[in-house]
């Protein structure tokens, strides 16, 4: 790999409960700017699209900016962390992150958008709606975005994948200089996810994003469990 493209897909629209957003990205992709799709092309898709097609929205109080508190309990398996209105857990999927992942940004007032139930499943049917009706073979990273421990500001991350790898290990292969590599496992998922961010934004109302040029040893099955630190690996727990 040499270079990536990338670009954001214009005219996806508003989306709401019931929309099968395969459909609907390759309805978007078919032709220029947005496509033709190619074979190893990936596509990011963010979270709130896929919460909002499969009606992971919850009527919340609008005059109150806690109502949604509850939820982000209902929605965690462990609380980890409480500063002032600020909630860190675990959630169902293993991830930790702020607020359960439950978002009231781009969501209409008066909702909170919680994640969707197995984000894997999610881009796999994205991912096998194009094939049927694009022809084309293509990676699918849902995306969402995270704090980081240690780290100011936001960033996206995988938090499903279909077609394409969440991490490539690169352990026991050598370096630049010839050096055995023994830990070097590279989150590729998370890094394509970043990279779609940056042409999506968080406002522009842009949810899709195709990155072309990733390499193609990258694509093969996987799940999003790959890039989740299972708990006798974190120093930190």
């Amino acid at each position: 790999m040499s270079r990536l493209t990338i670009w954001g897909v214009e005219g996806i629209g508003e989306i709401t409960p019931q929309d099968q957003l395969g459909k609907i990205i390759s309805d978007a992709c078919r032709q220029e700017p947005n496509g033709p799709l190619q074979n190893s092309d990936v596509l990011v898709v963010t979270q709130k699209i896929v919460s909002k097609a499969e009606g992971r929205l919850v009527p919340i109080d609008a005059t109150d900016p806690l109502s949604h508190k509850q939820l982000v309990e209902d929605e965690a398996v462990r609380i980890v962390r409480r500063r002032g209105d600020l909630i860190i857990t675990e959630t169902k999927h293993g991830f930790v992150c702020a607020n359960s992942g439950i978002d009231l940004s781009n969501v209409e007032r008066g909702y909170a958008a919680l994640l969707p139930i197995d984000s894997d499943k999610s881009a796999r049917r994205i991912r096998d709606i194009i094939g049927a009706t694009l022809g084309v073979n293509v990676g699918v990273v849902i995306s969402d975005t995270f704090g980081r421990p240690w780290r100011k500001g936001l960033t996206d991350v995988a938090i499903g994948v279909a077609g394409i790898a969440g991490v490539v290990d690169l352990r026991g292969t050598p370096d630049s200089l010839g050096r055995i590599m023994q830990v070097t496992e590279v989150a590729v998922a998370d890094e394509l996810a970043r990279a779609a961010e940056l042409v999506m934004g968080k406002s522009s109302g842009v949810p899709v994003a195709v990155v072309r040029g990733a390499d193609v040893t990258w694509f093969r099955n996987s799940n999003i469990s790959e890039l989740v630190r299972p708990p006798q690996e974190d120093l930190f727990r």
